[in-house]
């Protein structure tokens, strides 16, 4: 019986030589991959470092939008979402490194929860019919809406007829996502939220940090944001965007089509926006709280 546990001894011998020698190789492969940033976890990593890298948005002294204004777009959430912005959304196979490390168009898009400025989420809007840099922006023009550039690469959002082919992910929509150089395509215009004061509004300056809509000029379509369809992302659970006009039994828009075209507070503390709500909450509580102190 002893020439019959020999073998089996040595083949078990084998095996574990055969498996160190692989331990070994993942382990040099691991290590290689480790020092050229290669990793998963790494390459996540560099990506969050320069997409979630602070941006300044603009502060606007004269309360209005304007060529080369730096915003975020920002919808308020509804009864089936949370406050939401426009963000750039990409994962690590999204990405180039030559002639620099950034994203590749096309790029999707989606509405993520972290309302903070950074590459992720800020817009510059950009002059499509020879306006200056500076001037106003007014209701019913047509603008460009466009990423940083350097890491976000200076993409314009755009959109187009869906097809069978081309359209939002989810919701089968029309689909909005991040293109190389402007055309038409990537052609919008803000109008008034409300349909009854759309008329007297047309051609006056666009204020900044009030409810609008985004509207598409080639498909008419309203940018959306849809609570009820959901991305999990390199950057968690977000919402699909997309460019449909989603109307209420009064002909209105609802409100996953009114946006706010954020800028920084001139106090130099966050956005106009957030600030402004707090303080509103602020108020409340105070009133709430002087009445239950009276009781």
């Amino acid at each position: 019986s002893m020439s019959y546990v020999k073998p089996y001894r040595s083949n078990r011998l084998g095996n574990w030589y055969e498996d160190q020698r692989l331990y070994e190789d993942a382990k040099k492969e691991y290590l290689e991959k480790k020092e050229r940033g290669e990793l998963a976890g790494q390459k996540v990593d560099f990506l969050k470092q320069h997409i979630l890298r602070p941006v300044n948005l603009t502060v606007t002294n004269d309360g209005r939008l304007h060529f080369g204004d730096v915003v975020m777009l920002v919808n308020m959430g509804g009864e089936n979402r949370e406050s939401s912005a426009v963000s750039i959304n990409t994962d690590i196979n999204g990405l180039t490194k030559s002639p620099s490390p950034g994203i590749q168009a096309p790029c999707g898009i989606s509405a993520g929860r972290a309302i903070q400025a950074c590459t992720r989420t800020a817009f510059i809007i950009t002059s499509v019919d020879g306006s200056p840099e500076g001037s106003t922006l007014h209701f019913e023009q047509s603008f460009a809406l466009k990423t940083t550039s350097g890491f976000a690469r200076g993409l314009y959002l755009s959109s187009d007829l869906q097809t069978f082919h081309k359209s939002a992910k989810k919701s089968f929509l029309q689909e909005v996502n991040l293109e190389d150089g402007g055309c038409f395509l990537s052609w919008w215009k803000i109008v008034h939220f409300d349909p009854q004061e759309r008329l007297e509004y047309e051609g006056h300056p666009v204020p900044a940090n009030v409810k609008v809509l985004i509207i598409h000029c080639k498909t008419n379509q309203a940018l959306a944001v849809l609570g009820d369809k959901v991305l999990w992302t390199t950057y968690g659970k977000e919402y699909e965007v997309t460019a449909h006009t989603f109307l209420d039994s009064h002909k209105a828009e609802q409100d996953n089509n009114h946006w706010i075209l954020c800028t920084a507070d001139p106090s130099g503390n966050g956005l106009v926006l957030f600030n402004h709500l707090q303080s509103a909450a602020d108020k409340e509580e105070k009133k709430i709280y002087k009445h239950s102190s009276t009781d």
